[in-house]
């Protein structure tokens, strides 16, 4: 009972205090990955923007976020993560998601655009301004990620045997208030008219993103203050009663194949990828979707679009406390996804009424916060400790792959039918029909799968397993 009561995490207050800090500084991340969110259509009329963006180099900027994740950054640095341990990695990448901020602020600012920089780029790139900000996306994104895997296996260590799903869907629901943020905040520090919008006008967002990102490196830091006294004192208990830790309990960087054999790790994955697909790619063009298909102005498409992340605040905690009372992670990873297909078929085909517009965007929201409420604590239950920042990392750059390629298809097809944007928006909803449609086919295997193993105990309640304990 002393080796209990000693340690850090098994103060409420501490481990609370932790996951505040943890979400903070995705909080951050996520306004700045949607800066341009509700104001997406305006790279409809590049003539307009001194940036000079088409509809196409908005998407293509946008699969940037995913690029070095996919071509293995992802990959190594979740393995770095294990071996190096959260504190030396997370740091590590916290400042590359800072730093590649800096690089996108930059490259959208009249400064660059008048630098002598600019005109040695313009040599090499016809748009020197999509090619800065495009290394700076991808140097973020794969910051941002890393750092979300950092977090994620943050509140497993500190939050195993609690409510870890409770506290998983409460971080999510912090972070995604950063969206939440962006899509109110951006439309309202944003001047746009018919007749030019300035860069001091575009950069505005990425201003205000990097100084959240400032601030979530403060917190960062006392994070680290917390993490390094709780592994203290479980060295300090593990000496004392005479417990070391074997090197079969280190990483080795053999342990990615055992991760990868996992067959309903795979599952897992590509739900991931298909799911976030249906959701992350349309956010990015929620605003040229929504509006001509309802009729309504960009104001009143940003409060719209902002029921996602206000929704998945709402309903990710709870759903996460239902799957650490009453368990049945698969059946809501199943529901989950129906509701994205539903949500879609609403958006794609319901009579253009503002009314039908706003229950496909609440209905998104529901099924955005139930399959990652049911998911993420899920891959804990079948992936040891030691290998969690590598299991999280590859789920992640599995999901990264949809998130480089989706938002390319996207952007063509809008681009490819200027002058009907009612048929560019319905083209667009077919793909993420599509995607939802393979997102339930996996669920349904991952609940077979769960049914036929049930000493996996994917759908068993988190505090039930611990009572098993």
């Amino acid at each position: 009972m002393n080796k209990v009561a000693t340690l850090l995490n098994n103060s409420k207050w501490a481990r609370w205090a932790v996951l505040l800090c943890l979400s903070l500084v995705m909080f951050a991340s996520y306004f700045f990955d949607d800066q341009f969110t509700t104001i997406g259509h305006i790279f409809k009329n590049p003539e307009i923007l001194d940036l000079s963006w088409t509809s196409g180099d908005y998407g293509m900027y946008g699969g940037a976020y995913s690029l070095l994740c996919v071509w293995g950054g992802l990959i190594i640095c979740g393995m770095l993560l294990d071996k190096w341990g959260v504190r030396v990695t997370g740091t590590l990448f916290v400042l590359l998601m800072v730093g590649g901020a800096a690089l996108v602020m930059y490259g959208i600012s009249a400064s660059f655009n008048n630098s002598t920089l600019y005109g040695l780029m313009s040599r090499i790139f016809e748009k020197p301004s999509l090619a800065m900000a495009y290394a700076g996306c991808a140097v973020f994104g794969l910051g941002s990620e890393i750092a979300g895997v950092a977090v994620t296996r943050s509140i497993a260590k500190w939050f195993r045997g609690k409510e870890m799903a409770l506290a998983m869907g409460l971080q999510l629901s912090l972070a995604r208030l950063g969206t939440a943020a962006a899509l109110i905040v951006v439309p309202r520090i944003v001047s746009l008219n018919d007749t030019h919008i300035p860069f001091a006008e575009t950069g505005k967002p990425a201003l205000v993103g990097f100084t959240l990102l400032m601030c979530g490196l403060v917190v960062w830091g006392i994070f680290l203050v917390f993490d390094r006294k709780l592994d203290n004192q479980i060295v300090a208990e593990a000496l004392k009663n005479a417990e070391p830790v074997s090197k079969e309990d280190k990483f080795r960087f053999s342990d990615i194949f055992k991760v990868l054999g996992n067959k309903h790790y795979i599952l897992i994955s590509l739900l991931c990828v298909f799911f976030y697909a249906c959701i992350i790619s349309f956010r990015r063009f929620a605003t040229s979707i929504i509006i001509p298909r309802f009729g309504i102005e960009s104001d009143i498409a940003s409060v719209m679009v902002s029921l996602i992340p206000f929704t998945t605040m709402v309903f990710t905690p709870v759903f996460g406390s239902l799957v650490d009372i009453r368990g049945k992670a698969t059946r809501w990873m199943i529901l989950g996804s129906f509701l994205v297909l539903l949500s879609h078929l609403v958006i794609g085909f319901a009579p253009g009424l503002p009314f039908f517009g706003y229950l496909g965007i609440a209905i998104l929201g529901i099924g955005y916060s139930l399959v990652p409420a049911a998911m993420w604590p899920s891959v804990p239950k079948i992936i040891p400790d030691k290998n969690l920042g590598t299991a999280y990392s590859l789920i992640y750059w599995i999901q990264n792959m949809g998130m480089l390629l989706v938002p390319i298809f996207v952007g063509q097809i809008i681009e490819r039918n200027p002058n009907d944007e009612v048929r560019a928006a319905v083209n667009a909803e077919y793909l993420f029909i599509a995607l939802a449609l393979v997102a339930i086919a996996v669920s349904f295997v991952l609940a077979h799968s769960s049914d036929k193993n049930p000493g996996l105990q994917l759908d068993v309640p988190n505090k039930a397993k611990k009572e098993r304990k």
